[in-house]
């Protein structure tokens, strides 16, 4: 949750940077995307490094690296320095997210998985939120955010001295390294028609998280940047309950929860920007959480049984780099058009073509035998 926070708490940030750094939406989108692609070149390479020297030695690696990250964050002057802690950033999360949901599953097989499923989204609402709040009520919030999150990564790292290593080391560290993404024969077809979906849930995630509190205060002339951190905290939070809700729920009936939530709220969501209604934003905000939170997990729970024990590393890798990349490559288009189209068309646009994805996908499952 810590290091999941950490990636979150930036993002209420990224209006002061705006101010104090003159950036515009452009340099946000690629400061985010400098942390989604460090982040994919970390999951690629050491994903599964902790299989073969401990999940301890990983651990630790991440949180040293998330340590650096908020010390980059705290002394950054500049968009190059910014996008410098960010990268560190990502490759804290890269390197952590898959030995820290190893080491829980190590731990408790029977509820690992919920576990693993909710975690990312407690954590993202609660560093979002707990952001916001203090850059509304603390003092220089570009200092103290960061200086909070130091120091809960110093009394992570101090309790995992105390954490029992889960797995014992063997031999294969080094030829671990290299990337290895695959798609088995079985699985294309059925990965082909979770495309559309899996791209608009990882896509909503990647605006939320980029331009979201940027369009809050411009767009919607909302300037508390309590709001712009609510909104993105109701997101995750939202996304967090649907997963722990409808675990029980058959992987097809999560998909067409998923996608047609997730095209109503966020038709509900750009209605609100149109409006400048910050309760219609809310409203559809929550609705497309439910859908994010659904599509993710019955996209995963459709997915992965089609992959043979020893097809499913090279599964899930070919998973993530489609979904970063539909989590950063849309949010950098939409930078990218801002100058051209402004704020609000640009965010229009966006909303709609998620919307096309997930009703492309909520047809294709109605249409596909259970």
């Amino acid at each position: 949750m810590l290091i999941a926070g950490s990636s979150a708490a930036v993002t209420p940030l990224y209006r002061l940077y705006q101010e104090s750094l003159h950036l515009t939406p452009f340099w946000i989108t690629i400061v985010f995307a400098s942390y989604v692609a460090s982040l994919l070149a970390a999951l690629l390479t050491v994903g599964g490094l902790s299989d073969y020297v401990g999940r301890r030695p990983v651990i630790l690696a991440a949180l040293l690296l998330n340590a650096a990250a908020m010390i980059l964050f705290a002394e950054a002057a500049d968009v190059a320095q910014l996008i410098l802690a960010r990268a560190v950033q990502g490759l804290c999360v890269g390197v952590g997210t898959t030995a820290l949901g190893a080491a829980i599953l190590d731990t408790n097989r029977a509820r690992g998985p919920l576990l693993n499923s909710v975690t990312p989204f407690l954590g993202m609402t609660a560093g979002s939120l707990g952001a916001a709040t203090l850059i509304t009520f603390a003092p220089d919030p570009l200092h103290r955010v960061y200086d909070v999150l130091l120091g809960l990564t110093a009394v992570m790292i101090a309790l995992l001295w105390v954490m029992p290593e889960s797995i014992s080391r063997k031999t294969g560290a080094l030829a671990s390294l290299r990337p290895h993404v695959s798609v088995p024969t079985q699985s294309r077809s059925v990965l082909a028609k979770l495309t559309p979906a899996n791209v608009a849930a990882w896509a909503l995630g990647g605006l939320y998280l980029s331009l979201m509190p940027t369009v809050v205060a411009t767009a919607m002339a909302v300037h508390s940047p309590w709001v712009g951190g609510v909104v993105v905290s109701a997101l995750m939070l939202t996304a967090a309950v649907a997963v722990a809700t409808f675990r029980d729920w058959p992987a097809r009936r999560l998909i067409l929860t998923g996608t047609s939530t997730l095209s109503l709220g966020v038709a509900v969501s750009m209605f609100g920007i149109h409006e400048q209604q910050v309760a219609a934003l809310l409203a559809g905000t929550v609705i497309a959480g439910v859908g994010f939170g659904s599509t993710f997990s019955g996209t995963l729970r459709t997915l992965l049984p089609t992959a043979e024990p020893h097809q499913r590393a090279g599964l899930l890798s070919a998973f993530y780099v489609q979904s970063y990349l539909a989590f950063s490559l849309p949010a950098v288009a939409a930078g990218l058009s801002v100058p051209l189209i402004g704020l609000s068309t640009a965010a229009y646009l966006y909303g709609a073509v998620i919307v096309v994805l997930a009703i492309i996908s909520m047809v294709a499952s109605l249409f596909t035998n259970r």
